[in-house]
């Protein structure tokens, strides 16, 4: 059969997203994936600037996506299917474009591990993220904030005189637009995969790109690589150089193996093909190959012990078969961030595809015999030179402008298209794609002005870039225009002013809980935790007397309450804990999350035995982060039992 592409739906059980969360993120997030000062040192020079170069401080503009929960109805997802006679690809356009299965027909086997629930999870940078697929993960060291969010797709012309499906959004953490073209050739056994980053702005940006391939495990999958050395990475926040295969006595290219999750960032000599496969015990699975552009490659694996089981059941459901990541970066580890000059891009090609490979040298001890089974494999099924001319004929469609239309994404992209009148052939993002969230702004581009609310409502997110923050400071001062003015200007690190502009908004703010709230997590942030107390029992006493029905509110309750009773609580205040507790709306109370804040509450109340019986009684933090470990911390307080393994999410060594 000729490649087709068509439209269907994928009905599985899945969680709704709910709101955003409406507070801004004016503080750093946890994120784990940082070195202490003693691991920077002995580190290659490129790798030890590469880490130091503009890692993420906010998630400023993006929004936290922290309203999902644990309870699932049927959903239906839109989807985008790619197939001929030999392979099928299918694509959600809603959730950043993944890829969400690769079936290989001839085989009738599967080769991604696909999720058979849509269960959000706290793992992206901005929240919300779920496991499962190939993954495209752009703008900062983690999961991208478009993992659970639309972004552009319609058809293009391909290289060989077909269609391809090209995806595409701009990336807001860095400003930055990019693509992924994806086509499979007739008769081809590859999905191939072109992608582009491009820098339209005239200063350096820092660019983060690692594909992320969800493949299945068990006791006998093996990861191979082209590498006798990789940098681990554990979440004690070090990073090391260990041998490839075996290290410590284990051979760690076995992910159940090994008891902790960690990564593993190959260590690919120059010149070497850049590939890492995925292959079972029969010697069978999945290969990513790409062009040079494409340097690193690495294995993520969850582990044998209870914390990396239990985040596994948690991501999908119990019962389902493990999965293990294997990834494929432009820098060797994802610590790093690579920049990118002024008017210049980023590409590559990638290939997906079937690898099969003598079980016996694939599993045998000898590892260099192993890697070059691979690798003779993968040359005989797809030739570097292949790839490589795939390439060159995949960069003059780049520039081809969309044909059908099939997904619609954010109108961010329209909005910088409309500041800037820029030209960015390929990725069109035309002004019919602005929304609610955008038009303010545009107020603001094309009058000066900022405009205030119709109606009562929680404040939308914020611009941070430096000329949105000049068109801010040149507006009129009204109360909103002061708020979004001072998280920009703490977006650029000038907190004193920031705390200026939050201050000069309040005599006249008709809502003042918002600019309250900033100017909490400002003291907060500068040591004064019995000030910022104060502020956010303010805040809440205000939100209370605005509040409405509906889900926007909801969010605002729950985000504003979990932080004014976490900073009351903090400043040994639990009466006035108690008193933002009891005005919450029913429906936050009785969500998983605060519960566990219920149980921090009753133990700074003197109750131990209240607290110990909500943990008896069970409870489920759907928005518990990856690493977190307050239910290790909390159960600790409570008694010297062994934690129950519905807890126990802990990913590194007891200390």
């Amino acid at each position: 059969m000729a490649t087709t592409v068509r439209r269907a739906v994928l009905t599985l059980p899945g969680a709704p997203l709910g709101e955003a969360n409406p507070l801004p993120a004016l503080r750093p997030r946890d994120e784990l994936h940082r070195l202490d000062e003693r691991s920077k040192e002995g580190l290659p020079r490129d790798m030890a600037r590469q880490i130091g170069y503009e890692p993420l401080e906010t998630l400023l503009p993006v929004q936290v996506m922290d309203g999902y929960g644990r309870e699932r109805a049927e959903v239906e997802l839109d989807t985008i299917v790619i197939e001929n006679d030999r392979l099928r690809a299918t694509v959600l356009p809603g959730l950043g474009g993944r890829v969400h299965s690769l079936f290989h027909k001839p085989t009738g086997r599967e080769l991604l591990y696909t999720n058979p629930v849509f269960q959000p999870a706290d793992f992206a940078l901005n929240g919300a993220w779920f496991s499962g697929g190939i993954e495209w993960n752009i703008g900062a060291t983690g999961h991208t904030t478009l993992s659970c969010a639309p972004i552009h797709a319609a058809l293009v012309a391909a290289p060989d005189g077909g269609e391809m499906v090209r995806l595409w959004e701009w990336e807001r953490l860095r400003d930055l637009p990019f693509q992924v073209d994806l086509w499979l050739p007739d008769d081809s056994d590859f999905l191939y995969v072109g992608v582009r980053v491009r820098n339209p702005h005239e200063r350096t940006a820092p660019v983060y790109w690692w594909s992320n391939i969800a493949v299945e495990e068990d006791a006998d999958t093996r990861v191979l690589a082209p590498a006798d050395e990789a940098w681990h990475f554990g979440y004690e926040r070090t990073l090391r150089r260990v041998p490839v295969p075996v290290w410590d006595g284990v051979d760690r290219t076995y992910p159940q193996r090994s008891t902790y999750p960690a990564d593993y960032f190959y260590e690919v000599p120059d010149g070497a093909r850049r590939w890492v496969a995925s292959l079972d015990g029969g010697g069978h699975g999945l290969v990513q190959t790409s062009t040079d552009a494409l340097r690193g490659r690495k294995l993520f694996l969850w582990g044998s012990g209870r914390g990396g089981r239990r985040w596994q059941e948690w991501l999908t459901e119990p019962g389902t078969t493990g999965y293990a990541e294997i990834q494929a970066g432009l820098a060797r580890t994802q610590l790093e961030h690579v920049p990118l000059e002024a008017g210049a891009e980023f590409s590559w090609l990638e290939a997906y595809g079937p690898l099969s490979a003598e079980p016996a040298v694939v599993h045998g001890a000898d590892w260099p015999a192993a890697r070059a089974e691979a690798e003779n494999r993968l040359e005989q099924a797809l030739p570097r030179a292949t790839v490589e001319q795939a390439y060159r004929a995949w960069r003059p469609f780049a520039d081809t402008e969309p044909g059908e239309h099939l997904a619609t994404g954010s109108g961010w992209g329209a909005l910088e298209v409309l500041r800037t009148g820029m030209k960015l052939p390929g990725t069109p993002f035309p002004e019919l794609t602005l929304t609610q969230e955008q038009r303010p702004w545009a107020e603001l581009l094309h009058t000066g002005v900022l405009p205030e609310p119709r109606k009562v409502a929680p404040p939308g997110p914020t611009l941070v870039a430096a000329h949105w923050r000049d068109m801010l400071e040149t507006a009129p001062a009204r109360p909103l225009t002061e708020y979004h003015l001072g998280v920009a200007q703490w977006h650029a690190g000038d907190r004193a002013q920031a705390v200026r502009s939050w201050e000069r908004g309040l005599p006249l703010a008709p809502s003042r809980w918002p600019l309250l709230r900033c100017l909490a997590v400002a003291d907060q942030l500068s040591g004064h935790p019995s000030r910022a107390a104060d502020r956010y029992a303010e805040a809440y006493d205000d939100f209370c007397q605005e509040r409405r029905d509906g889900a926007a509110w909801t969010a605002a309750d729950a985000a504003l309450g979990r932080e004014a009773i976490e900073a009351l609580l903090a400043a040994g205040r639990p009466a006035d804990a108690r008193a933002v507790w009891n005005r919450l709306r029913p429906a936050v109370r009785d969500r998983g999350r605060f519960r566990l804040i219920e149980a921090q509450l009753l133990l700074a109340e003197g109750d131990v035995a209240g607290a110990r019986a909500l943990f008896d009684a069970g409870f489920e933090v759907a928005d518990l982060r990856e690493g977190a470990e307050t239910l290790n911390e909390v159960w600790a307080r409570l008694t010297d039992d062994p934690l129950p393994d519905r807890y126990q999410y802990r990913m590194r060594p007891e200390e």
